[in-house]
């Protein structure tokens, strides 16, 4: 019988530290894809805050209370961190259980605007972008979220079958960062 041993999606290859930036997995363990039914938004988003303490975010936005998160997701989802869902809200909308499908990163250190601007084609700087703004977006060839967790720091999800990709081109980049230093 095979003996399988759990990983996670960045295992071996974060962190990376070059030129004060620092690029690190992040650990969730529990995602969950929340989707309310048509026209049951505003009763849903009331559920989830009795249910979990946070609500629906607006599009672009995060909500977080005692340990508990929501990041937009895409047009009428967002994603639940920190909490099983009670099967209560499946009256409200959609759950999917997404915990094993992502590869979360954190970036972070002075440079890290510039980083995603070699990535991203949606201006990320603080003025348009600010703590708690989130974005579904393309980085080079693939889909990823990113939300900013800070001043200098942002925090990455694209799918785990992608993490490798992601790490290299998020290390790439931070060479090319750190070589004009």
């Amino acid at each position: 019988m095979a003996d399988y041993i759990a990983k996670t999606p960045c295992d071996g290859l974060l962190p990376q530290v070059i030129g004060g930036l620092t690029l690190d997995e992040v650990s969730v363990d529990l995602i969950t894809s929340f989707a309310p039914w048509n026209g049951r938004e505003e009763t849903a988003s009331n559920a989830l805050q009795d249910a979990c303490g946070v609500t629906v975010p607006a599009p672009g936005k995060t909500t977080a209370k005692d340990g508990v998160r929501t990041i937009w997701s895409g047009r009428g989802q967002c994603f639940v961190m920190g909490i099983a869902l009670p099967e209560t809200l499946a009256v409200e909308g959609a759950m999917t259980d997404q915990s094993d499908a992502w590869a979360m990163m954190s970036l972070s250190g002075s440079g890290a605007e510039d980083v995603l601007a070699r990535l991203v084609p949606i201006d990320l700087r603080g003025a348009a972008f600010q703590e708690g703004d989130t974005a579904r977006t393309e980085m080079q060839h693939m889909m990823a979220s990113i939300t900013r967790t800070g001043a200098d720091s942002f925090e990455i999800m694209v799918m785990r079958s992608f993490a490798k990709t992601a790490v290299h081109d998020l290390t790439e980049a931070m060479k090319s960062l750190a070589a004009r230093a």
